[in-house]
């Protein structure tokens, strides 16, 4: 990856959407940003958010717990956390800790 090991871009969309592209390693070096700049988007009234993941290279669970703990968080609000596009790797994670049908467009 160089330089940046995880790096995450906004496309805010009408509605209350918006969409995170991920690119990299979401691991425990990494989830402290990740969950700060989703929190972020909560805070300024976005209540979905889907998580486009074709680039992710690696999910931790430290990853995981972040994408769950912000899934409730909406789901309280009444809105919605999903995943698009998942790699290879998240689709592995994802299927071995039984969450691709919860999280997965």
């Amino acid at each position: 990856m160089g330089e940046k090991e995880f790096e995450i871009t906004a496309d805010t969309k009408e509605n209350g959407a918006v969409v995170f592209i991920l690119k990299g390693r979401l691991n425990t070096s990494s989830a402290d940003w990740f969950q700060f700049k989703l929190e972020e988007a909560l805070k300024g009234g976005l209540k979905n958010i889907t998580l486009n993941m074709s680039q992710i290279e690696f999910l931790s669970s430290t990853g995981i717990r972040v994408i769950l703990k912000m899934y409730k968080q909406l789901a309280e609000k009444g809105g919605k956390l999903s995943i698009e596009r998942p790699s290879e790797c998240v689709k592995n994670v994802l299927g071995m800790t039984a969450l691709n049908d919860m999280l997965v467009n």
